[in-house]
């Protein structure tokens, strides 16, 4: 009999009613959209073909995962510097196939993993080191949260502290807790979307909503996708290539470290089933599509997680609806452009909470697993993983930067195969360790 997660509101199997389904999918749509659309902003691609994109490879993902993972695939941060760097020179045609070779490692590293298995894992990754990762997801974008609610941007280089910003953050934020925790029936699954609704109204009246762009958008809006072969003449970029695959291993790192937290809030195994080759698969083949078409490389959202979280709706049904209504807005001019009209400060409130959702879970791994803190070898490893990944610690060398919740996550895996049980000086220490 197939495992079903009684403490889900829906699991992962479950299909919602349709009215359901739209409203759930829509939050999903409405959390990841800000970090989704601000990557092709700041590179300077279309907007909407990195939504088309997301829900392409969202949906491509949820398949080839076989229905068994619901996670939401949006542009990724990994790449901007490097990005923005190709589009001065060659432009776009060196970003697709520098984003296709990113697909490509996920699919070779995935059929290493399908051909020696995932066992390695649970020596890789115990407890001690999974629990401090997934806190460091959540608590080293508490910065970017902070950022969003507080500071008003004057220019590309230059932003200041907004009281109004301020203020509107925490009434949205107020206002998700509030329905979180008081409202009943259906309507109790949406608090992030009635959250941003909320916060939305106040920014009006605040008057830091600018219409502009949605009454000048057209009701049907063609997305200006960079097509090989229609829009340019493919040729080799080796320097595209070679700068952008190895950021790919760093990627993977946070894609695994959001696959762990899904572990915990599904209650659920991915690394076993579907295993960690298809997640990859997954990933790399959302990746690939999006470089054929004109979006950056795409992976999983911790934002979405953080809303699995809180609503404890785990259906691959809503996240493909998600999907689904990506690709949908994408082209309806006028819908895009209200959704990229919600303010930062409205983002900000939102992100409060959604990212200290994310490290709760963390927390909980260390304390649902009994990690002793009291073993010094414990104490090292997870005081060294917090700090290096919420500092945003940088190793950089030839152009490359390995930083964050990736230089973290190595260093603790690290720590975790080279530490003994017991420190020297501690009960249960080999007599020959002794010093």
């Amino acid at each position: 009999m197939a495992f079903h997660n009684d403490e889900a509101v829906l699991d992962i199997g479950d299909k919602p009613k349709f009215g359901q389904w739209v409203g759930l999918s829509i939050q999903h749509l409405f959390a990841m959209f800000g970090s989704t659309v601000l990557v092709p902003i700041l590179v300077g691609l279309d907007p909407s073909i990195a939504l088309f994109s997301s829900g392409v490879g969202t949906l491509v993902y949820i398949l080839i995962t076989r229905g068994k993972i619901p996670a939401y695939m949006g542009s990724s941060f990994s790449f901007i510097t490097i990005m923005q760097a190709l589009m001065k020179g060659a432009g776009y045609p060196a970003i697709a196939q520098g984003t296709v070779a990113v697909g490509v490692v996920y699919l070779i590293v995935a059929l290493i993993v399908a051909r020696s298995g995932s066992a390695w894992i649970d020596r890789a990754l115990p407890p001690i080191v999974v629990g401090p990762i997934v806190m460091v997801i959540g608590l080293s974008l508490a910065g970017t949260a902070a950022t969003d609610a507080t500071m008003r941007t004057i220019s590309a280089t230059k932003s200041v502290y907004d009281l109004r910003y301020f203020a509107v953050a925490m009434i949205t934020l107020a206002s998700v807790i509030i329905y979180n925790m008081y409202l009943k029936k259906f309507i109790s699954l949406l608090p992030i979307l009635l959250g941003i609704v909320t916060g939305y109204v106040v920014a009006l009246l605040f008057g830091i909503v600018d219409l502009t762009s949605v009454q000048q958008a057209a009701w049907f809006d063609l997305p200006k996708f960079e097509l090989p072969f229609i829009s340019y003449k493919p040729q080799l970029y080796w320097g595209a290539i070679l700068s952008m695959a190895p950021i790919a291993f760093v990627t993977m790192t946070e894609h695994m470290g959001h696959i762990m937290v899904l572990y915990k809030l599904t209650k659920r195994d991915f690394f076993k089933d579907p295993g960690l080759n298809h997640t990859l698969a997954g990933d790399g083949t959302a990746s690939i599509i999006a470089g054929f078409v004109g979006g950056p490389p795409v992976t999983s959202y911790g934002e979405n997680i953080g809303v699995l979280a809180m609503t404890k709706v785990h259906s691959v049904y809503v996240l493909g609806g998600a999907g689904m209504f990506a690709i949908l807005f994408a082209f309806i001019g006028k819908l895009s452009a209200l959704i990229r009209s919600i303010p930062s400060p409205v983002i900000g409130g939102i992100s409060f909470l959604l990212f200290g959702v994310i490290a709760s879970n963390g927390l909980r791994v260390l304390i649902d697993n009994k990690v002793d803190f009291d073993k010094k070898r414990n104490l090292m490893i997870a005081s060294t993983i917090l700090v290096i990944g919420i500092g945003n610690a940088s190793l950089q060398f030839a152009g490359y930067q390995f930083s964050g919740l990736a230089l973290a996550t190595v260093i603790g895996i690290f720590l975790n195969f080279v530490l003994p049980e017991h420190a020297a000086n501690e009960e249960g220490a080999e007599k020959n360790d002794l010093i």
